[in-house]
């Protein structure tokens, strides 16, 4: 692929080597990736050098794969290893089929639409990009009504629309709502908090976590709910429940609750109510927590 006529930015030479129009290897390799069913995953390795000239390295793993890049920004460091994970996996980056499959790209390379800006956002802040995924479509062929989820560092946002470009383009727009609400303002100031990892809960000596460790878990009516909470304040995770509309077998309420772990912690929980679904989960959460800081 012939190089852009253009002189390049500042950002860095890979925008303009291996690419479509309009695509980042960013892009591509994450497009590859909901294709595959695995996300690329980044995580910086290496930030240093001078004031006036930093260097930073990034890994991006995707799959089995693993490569690096480094740049004068992180942006332009990821930008290299997403450029060499697609040498290696030898995509062809002037195929149509994903923009036509998904509707991602196009839209992702255009800011002047929520998903775009998203998108940009995501890059601009070296978060990890945003995921859409379609969980349910209903209608007839000529009334479709699509809902399609849009995750984004910890938060979830939904959105529905007669195209899955209309209910994707509704997702990220409530997602940005979110981030501007979580901000408290239009402008977007809102971080994720930093990830907590399982393994480093065996040597913490938070006071929260200590009382855990030795303290069994079978008091009858405890609000493990407020527990768990007071140990995720503690340790710096956080806590999400998600209800199951399906009843269990029995006709119970059913509950996921999910910790902002590496990797991500999930728990079931079921019960007579919602509530007692949701406390039964954060009992379950606590038990593996327990566990694991109790390995030795």
């Amino acid at each position: 692929m012939m190089a852009d006529s253009h002189s390049p930015s500042s950002v860095s030479l890979a925008n303009h080597r291996v690419r479509c129009p309009d695509k980042t290897p960013i892009q591509i390799l994450h497009e590859y990736g909901i294709k595959i069913g695995s996300a690329p995953t980044y995580e910086l390795l290496r930030a240093g050098g001078d004031a006036h000239q930093p260097c930073f390295m990034f890994s991006v793993t995707i799959g089995e794969i693993t490569c690096t890049g480094e740049g004068l920004t992180k942006k332009a460091a990821k930008h290299e290893a997403a450029e060499a994970s697609i040498k290696l996996l030898k995509l062809d980056t002037q195929s149509n089929d994903q923009r036509e499959n998904n509707g991602i790209s196009s839209e992702a390379g255009d800011v002047s639409n929520p998903v775009g800006i998203l998108q940009e956002l995501a890059m601009q802040r070296v978060w990890c990009l945003p995921e859409y995924v379609v969980c349910m479509e209903s209608g007839p062929d000529h009334m479709k009504e699509f809902t399609v989820t849009c995750r984004l560092e910890g938060l979830e946002e939904t959105g529905t629309g007669s195209s899955k470009k209309l209910a994707r383009r509704a997702a990220a727009e409530r997602m940005l709502g979110k981030l501007q609400s979580l901000s408290g303002s239009p402008e977007i100031t809102w971080s994720p908090p930093s990830r907590v990892y399982i393994e480093s809960l065996r040597h913490s000596t938070g006071e929260k976590i200590s009382v855990l460790k030795r303290t069994p878990l079978s008091i009858p009516n405890t609000d493990y709910i407020q527990l768990l909470l007071e140990l995720s304040l503690e340790q710096g995770f956080q806590v999400t429940y998600m209800d199951i509309d399906e009843l269990t077998v029995n006709g119970q309420y059913q509950c996921l609750v999910e910790l902002s772990t590496r990797p991500v912690t999930v728990c079931h929980g079921s019960g007579m109510t919602s509530s007692n679904a949701h406390n039964t989960s954060a009992h379950n959460a606590l038990q593996y927590i327990k566990m694991v800081a109790n390995q030795h």
